[in-house]
């Protein structure tokens, strides 16, 4: 089966899927593409395989209706390919969406995917995962972890404000390894380690400053506040965008960095836990994703 256009959903993300379709069938009829290719994600695959499908049904845009997991899945399957990717932000946080300025709104959102605005970004990758927004190694991690999901579902980020709390009681500190592009070994007590393609986290808190899409770069940065009493003034030099010049935390950058830890922390990738891990290697794959972005602002 050929087609011009696939849309991957997240049918839980979805409150009216009949009306998308409908609404997605009329754009790509009147723009001469043909019948959407409709695949929706499933628990076992959040996108993955349903971007196989699109890329063998010939497709030159996929539409993906879902959260930050449904967007890295399918970024992570389109990496590589000359394939568009245009994001129909229907998740909790959607902090790919606001990282690059792109509509919140369904209807904008579908305006951006069918316009001619394109802008090539760059995927991580680590091992078997690739993602978009940020991973992380310890305290981050833990706030996924001990944040409520049903919670969320009810009123948004918000949520996380009792994750922190318990994750705070929880993220001891360990002992971690750091080394940018393969060089000299760093080794910082620490609770935790982000790994970023952008900056901006929940709430709109920036934590990497200096991070860029597009810039072929990872930015990393390592939570060390001596002990609980210093949470507050990280949050604050967070806050006020200045992460880099505290004793607290300490940001780098570079294509690639290996973190090692003296025991197993929790580990996420762009918002989803992934178990338990003492070892960390991410790498930039450059350029690797042609995304749709409005049409004053292609790159």
């Amino acid at each position: 089966m050929s087609a011009a256009v696939a849309v991957v959903v997240n049918p839980v993300k979805v409150a009216d899927a009949d009306a998308l379709k409908r609404y997605v069938a009329a754009r790509t009829e009147s723009a001469g593409l043909g019948e959407p290719l409709w695949l929706e994600t499933t628990v076992s695959d959040p996108g993955q395989g349903m971007v196989a499908e699109a890329l063998r049904a010939g497709v030159g845009l996929v539409l993906v209706c879902g959260g930050d997991g449904t967007v890295a899945a399918c970024a992570g399957a389109l990496a590589g390919s000359e394939v568009a990717m245009a994001v129909i932000p229907v998740g909790t946080g959607n902090l790919f969406a606001r990282n690059l300025d792109l509509p919140l709104d369904p209807s904008d959102a579908l305006e951006v995917a069918f316009g001619d605005g394109r802008r090539s970004i760059d995927v991580l990758e680590a091992g078997d995962h690739r993602f978009v927004v940020m991973a992380g190694i310890g305290f981050d991690a833990a706030l996924i972890r001990d944040t409520d999901e049903g919670l969320k579902a009810k009123i948004g980020w918000l949520a996380y404000v009792g994750g922190l709390i318990r994750a705070l009681r929880g993220s001891p500190h360990a002992q971690f390894s750091v080394s940018i592009d393969g060089g000299r070994i760093m080794k910082r007590r620490a609770v935790g380690v982000l790994v970023g393609n952008v900056g901006d986290v929940q709430g709109g808190m920036t934590v990497l400053t200096e991070a860029q899409a597009d810039d072929g770069l990872l930015d990393v940065i390592i939570l060390a506040p001596r002990t609980m009493r210093y949470w507050p003034l990280l949050v604050w030099q967070l806050l006020r965008r200045r992460a880099h010049e505290g004793e607290h935390a300490e940001v780098l950058r570079g294509e690639s960095v290996q973190i090692t830890v003296d025991r197993d922390l929790p580990v996420e990738y762009d918002g989803d836990l992934d178990g338990e891990a003492a070892e960390l290697t991410v790498q930039v794959r450059a350029g690797a994703l042609r995304l749709c972005v409005p049409a004053d602002r292609p790159g």
